[in-house]
């Protein structure tokens, strides 16, 4: 951004069944489990009404709820570019399980039958990017682990698959800001919630 000061701030949805139990989950509309709704509603203390020049939430009910519950739901506005990756066959369906079939497969190198490219996955988090900077102020996202990881990517310069290298548990914060001219992450993984954490790559 041109004034380093301006930040991105993003916001990985609070618990459901689905990322519970390590199940894939794109555009299947799930709510959050009860755990999820404590941590999303611990958020506040994080964010504690900090403002913002734009909030954006995914459509899907699990980031609006996490949202609204974190204090930002009046102000929200839905952007289908934060929805998460569409997992096409895979939807539903846990790495392990995946994996029995197609041995070694990852999401980031292996690809989904029937359902979304990396790239196009990118080229969406691009468009969010470029809407934020355009926001003259910092910026609050609410949305999903894998889209989260891949705009945090594409925000330092890395290809879309380096998104692999940042875990983001539910009801989790990360911060994206600039130091001299150089697009850094000032904060990541952070959560208000003290319970027992989900492992990041669930989704």
């Amino acid at each position: 951004m041109k004034d380093p000061a301006h930040e991105i701030w993003i916001v990985r949805h609070g618990e459901t069944e689905w990322s519970r139990t390590g199940r894939h989950t794109g555009r299947t509309d799930l709510p959050l489990t009860e755990a999820g709704e404590r941590s999303a509603a611990a958020l506040r203390r994080i964010l504690g009404g900090r403002p913002f020049a734009l909030v954006l939430s995914s459509p899907l009910a699990r980031a609006r709820e996490t949202c609204r519950l974190a204090g930002y739901g009046a102000e929200a506005q839905a952007d289908d570019d934060l929805l998460e990756w569409d997992y096409g066959a895979y939807e539903g369906r846990t790495s392990a399980e995946i994996r029995r079939e197609r041995e070694g497969w990852t999401i980031w190198t292996g690809g989904v039958p029937g359902g979304e490219a990396i790239e196009a996955v990118a080229s969406r988090t691009e468009k969010v990017i470029a809407r934020a900077v355009a926001a003259g102020g910092d910026v609050l996202l609410f949305a999903h682990g894998h889209v989260l990881r891949i705009l945090t990517a594409r925000w330092l310069g890395l290809a879309p698959r380096d998104g692999r290298l940042f875990a983001l548990a539910t009801a989790s914060l990360g911060v994206l800001g600039e130091e001299n001219g150089t697009r850094v992450m000032r904060s990541w993984n952070a959560a208000a919630f003290s319970g027992p954490r989900r492992p990041a790559s669930r989704r």
